[in-house]
């Protein structure tokens, strides 16, 4: 029978015998329900190495919240936060009223010198990232499959959690693609050091770029990898209790070291604390996503799949198993890619990872003459566009816009005044545009929808566009040599627009591509590509009315409850000289539902976005004098913004 390092009480072997263990002690937490006494206690993996950790107390010094809240935020909510303790000076455009409501207002963190009081009063007695504000903010669990690689899943779990803290956008990283990236079999320890040491060098890529696995395979991540890594800024220690929980309500989940002991594989619920003669195990990192005062503990998401403890969580009482020994790690300055973002854009606009805070708005618009310009706005106050680049000379309407894996270059396609389609590219590496050459039908008569899909990595190029016979003409591109456009046939009929309304899905095997165009009837359509039977496009539904212009969808984030639930799809088109905002319910009912009109002198509704500023809703529309005008929504309702200029 195992013994307790340093004693001879015998230890439990069996869930009976834990069970009774806890009866006898009268314990805080309970055995899980579906492990019978009869059963052997179960093992799970660990992996931890204390190298790298810092006693708690001995360094870093004090966090300075003071400092670290002088710069720019995307979330409101916190921001409202720091407002709330003395932190920074409320700004004035902070509506409490809106709290918690859906999509905040745009926020700027103020001047260094009209705020800086140090944190007034504790933090609250229970904070808990799961459901904050009405918003859920921690990725689902995961599993280790009972490999040593927790250090990879735990700094997996504050990266995901962060990118969605600070970008309003669900991410998926890859646990495999850290585990490998530093050359580690399951055998191996590891620590928090590894991971974010080879993230900072290589960012971190998503699970089709390169799985988790825990077999002993070669680390071969697909070619397009440098455009499909979340990036980071700075990571820091946080050593005391009292700076830990102030870290956690102000900016977000922090990583922990934790001693494992034998009966802790048996946990099912309750605030856990250590039977007197569980065994040592070995070191186990988890992700601390919030605590509560009211009940003594951490609230802790765990890699062991949601089968375990409280759906795969746990809550740990503080002091137990050195949780509190060592300093914790927290993570700030996410800088998310295209694949992550690529379905909370559509039309001449994107939120590319350009500019210091890693949201600056790209948008290309015509400029007269077939030419075309390039746009683009800054993250941060005074919110103003500049002009940039004037490119091509053959566009007849506005392009379609976005942002690719090739090394996060933007990719546009256009209708020119030849009928055909053009593709322009704009190259990071050479902060230059290129032209990617004509393409297409010879009579294109509509707005291109434009995406990188799922099929093949780099994912394929999809567009769809109106032909002059009333019918959407599909083409795609395989994204490696001879880089050529394949014409997927034709569809639809008694189609009067096409626009930038093309999404790549979720719903199928390999996710269905989606659509709306607008039939001579004034009626949007619904279709979508059943790629699980021939590849058919099929009828989804008919909404609306009165539509004479193309309309933009994208797919947000209203609805997900994770990242592998679908948001709503949302959608703006013009009508009457306004926008109509539309949205469906893709986790209910599934229907269309018109939810607001706004703006005035609008002949077409040119870009869509949802940003990382809360989870506002951006729009761009070409208004009758042909000048651009932005419009948002937030909490509030939808705002009329600047006008950006002629097109």
């Amino acid at each position: 029978m195992p013994r307790k390092k340093g004693s001879s009480q015998p230890s439990f072997e069996s869930i009976g015998q834990l069970r009774q263990a806890l009866q006898d002690t009268q314990a805080s937490w309970q055995v899980a329900m579906y492990l019978n006494d009869d059963q052997p206690l179960p093992k799970y993996g660990l992996g931890a190495s204390r190298r790298g950790l810092v006693r708690a107390g001995k360094r870093p010094a004090r966090i300075d919240f003071r400092a670290l809240t002088q710069e720019p935020i995307n979330n409101p909510f916190l921001m409202q936060r720091w407002v709330e303790l003395g932190l920074i000076a409320d700004p004035g455009y902070l509506d409490k009223s809106l709290y918690p409501a859906e999509g905040p207002t745009h926020f700027a963190a103020p001047a260094a010198e009209a705020a800086a009081p140090p944190i007034a009063g504790a933090p609250p007695a229970i904070v808990d990232w799961r459901n904050r504000w009405g918003w859920p903010w921690i990725t689902s669990i995961r599993d280790q499959n009972g490999c040593g690689a927790c250090w990879a899943f735990a700094g997996t779990a504050l990266m995901e959690a962060m990118t969605r803290i600070e970008h309003a956008v669900w991410t998926t990283r890859s646990e495999g693609d850290v585990h490998k990236g530093v050359g580690k079999v399951c055998a191996n320890l590891g620590n928090l050091g590894e991971v974010f040491t080879f993230i900072a060098a290589n960012g971190q890529c998503d699970p089709e770029c390169f799985p988790w696995t825990t077999a002993n395979i070669a680390y071969t991540p697909t070619p397009d990898r440098p455009g499909r890594t979340v990036k980071i800024g700075t990571t820091t220690w946080i050593g005391s209790i009292a700076d830990q929980k102030n870290w956690i309500d102000t900016i977000g989940p922090i990583a922990t070291f934790f001693e494992v002991y034998t009966d802790f594989y048996g946990y099912g619920t309750g605030v856990y604390h250590r039977s007197p003669t569980a065994t040592d195990e070995g070191g186990h990192y988890m992700l601390i996503v919030g605590y509560d005062d009211t009940q003594s503990c951490w609230i802790v998401k765990n890699s062991w799949a949601p089968t375990w403890g409280e759906g795969g969580f746990c809550r740990i009482g503080y002091g137990e198993c050195d949780i509190d020994t060592y300093s914790k790690l927290g993570l700030r300055g996410t800088n998310p890619d295209p694949l992550t973002k690529r379905r909370l854009h559509n039309g001449n606009l994107i939120e590319s990872g350009n500019g210091a805070l890693h949201r600056n708005f790209e948008m290309l618009a015509t400029a007269g003459a077939g030419r075309v310009r390039h746009w683009w706005r800054e993250g941060a106050s005074p919110w103003t566009w500049s002009a940039a680049t004037l490119i091509n000379s053959d566009a007849a309407a506005c392009p379609t816009l976005t942002a690719t894996t090739y090394n996060r270059n933007f990719e546009s396609i256009h209708l020119t005044t030849g009928h055909r389609l053009h593709h322009l590219f704009f190259d990071q590496a050479a902060a230059a545009w290129r032209d990617g050459g004509v393409f297409g039908p010879s009579d294109a008569a509509g707005i291109p929808g434009f995406v990188q899909g799922n099929y093949g990595a780099p994912g394929n190029f999809e567009v769809v566009v109106r032909t002059a016979d009333s019918r959407l003409n599909h083409l795609w591109r395989m994204n490696g040599p001879p880089w050529m456009w394949y014409d997927g046939g034709r569809f639809a009929n008694n189609v009067a627009y096409s626009g930038a309304a093309l999404v790549q899905g979720r719903e199928g095997i390999h996710g269905s591509l989606e659509l709306v165009c607008v039939l001579h009837s004034g009626q949007m359509q619904h279709w979508w590509r059943d790629d699980d039977h021939g590849f058919a496009w099929k009828i989804r539904d008919t909404f609306g009315a009165g539509v004479k212009s193309p309309p933009v969808m994208i797919e947000g984030q209203y609805g997900a409850a994770d990242e592998r639930q679908q948001g709503n799809y949302e959608l703006c088109v013009a009508v009457n000289g306004q926008v109509q905002h539309w949205w469906r319910n893709n986790n209910g009912d599934k229907l269309w539902r018109h939810s607001a009109t706004f703006g005035h002198h609008v002949a077409a509704v040119i870009g869509l976005v949802e940003g990382s500023f809360g989870f506002n809703l951006e729009v761009v529309v070409l208004r009758t004098d042909n000048q651009m005008q932005h419009y948002f929504r937030d909490g509030g309702g939808w705002h009329e913004g600047l006008v950006i200029g002629a097109a």
